[in-house]
C-alpha cells in the first residue's frame, strides 16, 4: 500500500474549501483532468456530498470516484474499480487556524492505493504527488485572487 501527503495552508474558511472542492464539475480549475458529475449526492447529504459520483477523465484514462463522505472538516472519495490503481482512497482534512484574524486553513490531502503489479511505485508517486501539490496550490491562489 502507497501513503502520499501534500499540506498547504489556503487563505480560506474550512467551509469554503470543502463547497469549493464539492463542485465537481470545476475542479479541472485545479486538477490536471476533467471532471463531469454522472450521480449526485445521496437524498439529505450537502451539495456534492456523500454519494456523488464523478467521472475523471486524464492522459487517455476514465474512471469513477465516489464520494464516501463530506463536512467541513474532511472530504473522503474513492475510486470506484481497481483502475488505474487497486483500493484508491482519498482523504481530504481541513484544520482552521483558530489564531489567525484571517481565515486560514491547513489542508491536509491523504491518497492511498495498490499500484497494479506492472506499474513503477515511484513513478505513480512522482506524479501523483506533483498533482495533488500543484492542485493545492492553485486552490490558494484561487482564494488569494477572491479576497483581492
Amino acid at each position: 500500500m502507497i501513503l502520499i501527503t501534500v499540506k498547504e495552508k489556503v487563505g480560506a474558511t474550512p467551509s469554503q474549501i470543502k463547497q469549493t472542492l464539492l463542485k465537481h464539475e470545476q475542479l479541472d480549475r485545479f486538477f490536471n483532468a476533467n471532471f463531469s458529475l454522472i450521480k449526485k449526492q445521496n437524498e439529505g447529504e450537502i451539495k456534492g456530498g456523500k454519494g456523488s459520483v464523478r467521472q475523471v477523465s486524464m492522459i487517455g484514462i476514465q474512471f469513477e470516484e465516489q464520494i464516501i463522505s463530506a463536512d467541513n472538516n474532511h472530504i473522503s472519495y474513492q475510486i470506484v474499480g481497481n483502475k488505474p490503481v487497486a483500493d484508491h482512497r482519498g482523504d481530504i482534512f481541513f484544520c482552521s487556524d483558530k489564531g489567525s484574524v484571517t481565515p486560514i486553513t491547513e489542508i491536509t490531502y491523504n491518497i492511498n492505493f495498490k499500484p497494479v503489479w506492472w506499474q513503477p511505485s515511484f513513478i505513480l508517486v512522482f506524479f501523483i504527488k506533483k498533482d495533488i501539490t500543484q492542485a493545492l496550490k492553485k486552490l490558494a491562489i484561487h482564494f488569494e485572487s477572491d479576497s483581492v
